[in-house]
């Protein structure tokens, strides 16, 4: 696979990757990040994995470009031997429609499909989590049927609630805060996917594996309250990658 390096300004290298987004290409960007994580280099500040690219930012009085770049060659040069964490499948639970999901219907009709055909369509198998962006903790989500891809809304809404579940086009995902959006929203979940209280605030990592389940309104308000109170687990699988391709 043809992997590029070039600068990304005065304190970044971008790592380049096939201009596709597909399973194949995010594998091998989980793993150059992975891999490179693990090399712990002195100087490198953030690495950002993306739908097809890797940003990583240092500090030059620690590292140059120059060794760096030889770094990084070096790890594309073993980056076939890399092997992935066990992968996590993530259980998320979701009440479609009503004031939570104000687009759900549009998207049932847009289709010709019934509400409940959307939901079962959403929820019928598990998205991987190809890259995190936007806001903290939003997740872009791979695998969307294509019978219920719909475009995103002509004029963008100025509030979307934190935790509402969206599509847009061919992507799906939940807004993990309050923001200006314009996806079709469709459902809501009550549990939180960034918490700064939290050891970790970003719930959700790329290259976990995201299964929607449809809930009625009595166990969503369970959940929630077990969510304020911090009692509520989400259920979480490991998985090994090959049993979802």
């Amino acid at each position: 696979m043809e992997i590029s390096f070039e600068p990304l300004g005065d304190r970044g290298v971008r790592i380049g990757f096939p201009e596709i987004i597909s399973q194949e290409v995010n594998r091998e960007i989980r793993a150059f990040a992975y891999a490179l994580e693990k090399e712990e280099i002195i100087g490198i500040v953030e690495i950002v994995p993306t739908y097809v690219a890797i940003s990583v930012y240092y500090e030059p009085k620690d590292i140059c470009y120059r060794e760096l770049l030889s770094r990084l060659e070096m790890i594309k040069e073993k980056l076939q031997v890399v092997e992935l964490p066990t992968a996590r499948l993530i259980e998320i639970p979701v009440l479609y429609g009503g004031q939570g999901g104000p687009d759900l219907n549009y998207v049932a009709e847009a289709h010709e499909l019934t509400v409940e055909q959307v939901i079962d369509l959403h929820t019928s198998r598990p998205y991987l989590v190809y890259m995190l962006g936007f806001a903290p903790g939003f997740p872009y989500l791979g695998g969307l049927s294509e019978a219920i891809a719909t475009p995103r809304l002509t004029n963008p809404r100025p509030k979307i609630p934190g935790g509402s579940v969206g599509i847009g086009g061919m992507q799906t995902g939940i807004y993990p805060l309050d923001a200006p959006g314009g996806w079709q929203i469709i459902g809501h979940t009550p549990v939180k996917m960034y918490d700064p209280q939290r050891a970790e605030p970003v719930f959700l990592r790329a290259g976990d594996y995201l299964q929607f389940v449809a809930i009625q309104s009595e166990v969503y308000q369970q959940i929630r309250v077990r969510v304020e109170r911090g009692e509520y687990q989400v259920q979480i699988k490991t998985i090994k990658e090959d049993e979802q391709r």
